[in-house]
């Protein structure tokens, strides 16, 4: 038998990719203690920390407006599944955390969708899980984004915003039923 056959069978790795984004980046450089462009690993049963306190989180955010923990990530598989999936809780007392459209006060966690925006104060971070079979750790790999994450992923939708500012592409399920329609009409 050669080494190539007795090799063991190499596995995926979950990886968490993170695009920010600040309007203030470049003058304020916020992102400055963020390692782009290269992955890391994260063993499973660390929560990773993100926020001003370098003591206490690996991605730092070099902004007084942000709390000492901002927000945790923890890796953790389904129950009777082999799903991974990644849960966001948010640490901060004074402000609200948004993953989509769900709002999460201090304490308040929720699964993090496969593709999603979050959100606090000024600061958009796109994540997407690229899923895989590692139980002993995961990957981040994080972007800096030039342009909003919120007007990058609303660009396809093209509808106008309504003068009071919402627009109803961001809120799918409200105000719309299903309409049918004879194949017919036009």
């Amino acid at each position: 038998m050669t080494s190539f056959e007795e090799a063991g069978t190499e596995e995926t790795v979950t990886c968490l990719h993170m695009t920010f984004y600040h309007p203030c980046q470049k003058d304020k450089m916020m992102f400055r203690r963020l390692n782009f462009c290269k992955r890391e690993q994260v063993r499973a049963d660390e929560m990773a920390k993100f926020g001003r306190d370098s003591n206490v989180c690996h991605y730092n955010l070099m902004d007084t407006r942000v709390s000492r923990i901002q927000f945790s990530l923890q890796f953790y598989r389904k129950l009777n599944s082999s799903e991974f999936c990644f849960e966001i809780k948010n640490m901060s007392k004074r402000t609200k955390l948004i993953v989509d459209q769900t709002e999460l006060g201090y304490l308040n966690k929720v699964d993090l969708p496969l593709k999603c925006i979050i959100c606090f104060g000024d600061y958009q971070i796109l994540a997407e899980i690229q899923e895989g079979e590692s139980m002993d750790y995961f990957e981040t790999h994080l972007h800096l984004a030039e342009v909003p994450v919120l007007q990058e992923r609303c660009l396809p939708s093209l509808q106008p915003i309504p003068e009071n500012g919402i627009s109803s592409s961001w809120f799918p399920s409200q105000g719309k039923s299903p309409m049918e329609i004879d194949e017919n009409e036009s």
